[in-house]
């Protein structure tokens, strides 16, 4: 496994790392996802994402429990708060209220005594970012939390949060987590140049596109046991992905794969990887094996003339 700085931070996390959502306490059995986290913590990923959301802490959980045979030190978990957690007009958001709750609450479902990363798993218009980013500035300095970061932030948000943390010597956030892949690339407009010159890394979801770039869906046809079976993914697949020209590009990008003796899997995540502000891509398994082909990525090299070829593929997807 290979390790890069998250950001400006000390903190190192694996290449590819490991995530729970829609999945563990969902659609897989909890021994089978002890199995896949067990078998990622041997291939080197030291990096397990989660959140209060993801089946309503049952995500956690899992892995938390699936992880308790290792040294705490030797891994790093995270988890995330905004989401709805109840009916109530707190029980959402970015509110001091509901991300100190939401902090203990998930510390108690997974029985740790701080998380390596907190999220704010959105940008909340209702609440000032200054009492937000004090609210976790205060969970930083007791222990609970070790460093900050935001999920699909646009740049001007992420600018906003660290002019404040600024101003108020509150610590800053080191890591953005947006949808990124092959066929979604509008952070490399904004997202990374301000993020290149604020020190602060990405760690990317979706790498693969819900599955579309593993090469397995031919022309759109889905199997009812694959990962685009799943009614919530294929919702989320669809209203992103879906078109026949899609489907087009991802069979040329799978072409190319195959002359240059790569997956399209393994093309898709070296092809992220090959950005210097990119910390890690964040995957889901649903079975060992799926996680062994994730992680050879990290030994692939692009060439030139493959990204020029690629670009000339997508026509500069956006």
């Amino acid at each position: 496994m290979n390790y890069r700085r998250l950001g400006r931070s000390g903190l190192k996390v694996s290449e590819i790392s490991l995530g729970s959502w829609l999945t563990y306490g969902k659609s897989v059995a909890d021994n089978t996802a002890e199995k896949i986290i067990h078998r990622a913590y041997e291939l080197g990923v030291n990096f397990f994402d989660s959140a209060n959301v993801y089946e309503h802490g049952e995500g956690e959980r899992v892995m938390a429990k699936a992880l308790k045979s290792f040294p705490r030190t030797s891994y790093i978990i995270t988890t995330k708060a905004f989401w709805p957690m109840g009916e109530g007009p707190n029980d959402r958001g970015l509110s001091r209220k509901h991300v100190i709750e939401q902090l203990h609450g998930s510390l108690k479902r997974m029985e740790l005594d701080y998380v390596d990363i907190f999220y704010c798993h959105r940008y909340d218009p209702e609440t000032p970012v200054e009492e937000t980013l004090r609210a976790i500035d205060d969970l930083i300095r007791q222990g609970k939390i070790l460093y900050a970061g935001v999920s699909e932030w646009t740049a001007a948000q992420i600018q906003e949060a660290i002019t404040v943390a600024d101003k108020y010597l509150l610590d800053r956030i080191v890591v953005n987590q947006p949808h990124y892949n092959l066929l979604s690339r509008s952070i490399e407009e904004e997202v990374i140049p301000v993020c290149e010159k604020l020190g602060i890394a990405q760690v990317v979801f979706s790498p693969l596109a819900q599955g579309l770039l593993t090469g397995k869906y031919k022309n759109g046809q889905i199997p009812q046991n694959s990962r685009l079976g799943n009614d919530e993914i294929n919702r989320v697949a669809k209203r992103r992905y879906m078109s026949e020209d899609t489907f087009e590009k991802i069979g040329q990008l799978g072409k190319l794969a195959n002359e240059i003796n790569m997956s399209l899997s393994e093309l898709a995540l070296a092809w992220i990887l090959r950005q210097p502000n990119i910390a890690s891509a964040l995957v889901g398994a649903s079975r060992p094996e799926q996680i062994e082909a994730n992680v050879k990525a990290i030994d692939r090299k692009l060439s030139i003339d493959t990204l020029i070829e690629i670009d000339r593929i997508l026509e500069k997807e956006r």
